[in-house]
């Protein structure tokens, strides 16, 4: 087995054993929540998982997308919500079969099945035609690829032109700068990330801006919004601690468990500044 194959299998198995117990504690949206820009806003944690969508949507200065593709969409819940707002046809994909499938099973409760559809495909060998969409939304799936100038590539191919590419994805530090290339330490740290959470490595925002470049972006924009959104995870450390969370933590399988005993190491990632979530826009 190839080292890309292993880490699609990885994360696929990641997902299924996961995502059942995560809507359970936490809903539909599987990503970070928004505490507002100085990280202060005492919001309900749900709540703050919209916002962090709502505040996307503001800055990516998105209007009215006639059809949106979601890559990585989880269970559905970007997907359903844009669909819903904008009363638009969306599309979404992921590598998990049962997340595809208990997406589906919520767009047939809320009847937006005949607008909403999700399947499984592979975000760097997208089964879409080039011109496909208008919005591309990528929430917290870019630190899953193994190629990221592919995934980028892919992303641009499937847009219309003049469509919107916009993405939030988890970063490391930038290393052009005063503070150098990463330390032993922080790259070990970073792989004790990567080892639980599936992930082959991240890039620094920077990295990312470059890429889009390469790829043909126009009119990018990119901003870091660590502090926003870094008190998520101990919000989720606090979640998981509940007697009925840890009953089902330890059902769902030994990946689950190692995740959750991983939480401290993204909420201390964001406080030595190791750790960073950055948001990249783009048009085609």
């Amino acid at each position: 087995m190839s080292n890309t194959t292993s880490i699609y299998e990885k994360i696929r198995q990641f997902y299924d054993q996961s995502s059942g117990l995560w809507e359970q504690v936490w809903g539909e949206h599987m990503h970070h929540g928004y505490y507002g820009r100085s990280g202060t806003y005492k919001v309900n944690r749900r709540q703050a998982q919209i916002d962090l969508i709502e505040e996307l949507l503001y800055w990516g200065q998105v209007q009215s997308p006639q059809r949106i593709l979601d890559v990585g969409c989880g269970i559905g819940g970007s997907t359903l919500y844009l669909a819903q707002k904008y009363n638009t046809e969306a599309l979404g994909i992921t590598l998990s079969p049962i997340q595809a499938a208990r997406a589906k099973e919520r767009a047939s409760e809320v009847k937006l099945d005949q607008t909403v559809s999700f399947q499984v495909a592979n975000a760097l060998e997208m089964p879409f035609p080039d011109d496909s969409f208008d919005l591309v939304w990528s929430l917290e799936s870019g630190e899953h690829m193994p190629d990221k100038a592919e995934f980028f590539r892919q992303c641009y191919r499937v847009l219309k032109p003049g469509g919107l590419f916009l993405c939030a994805t988890w970063c490391h530090r930038p290393t052009h700068s005063l503070a150098g290339e990463l330390t032993v330490g922080e790259q070990q740290h970073l792989d004790g990330i990567y080892r639980v959470y599936c992930l082959p490595y991240v890039l620094s925002l920077p990295d990312y801006e470059a890429i889009a470049q390469n790829c043909g972006f126009r009119e990018i924009h990119s901003d870091d919004w660590s502090t926003a959104v870094a008190p998520f995870w101990d919000i989720v450390i606090d979640s998981a601690l509940n007697p009925k969370v840890l009953a089902d933590l330890f059902a769902s399988g030994w990946s689950t468990v190692e995740a959750a005993l991983a939480l401290p190491l993204m909420s201390q990632g964001y406080k030595r500044g190791l750790v960073r979530f950055g948001v990249l826009s783009g048009r085609k």
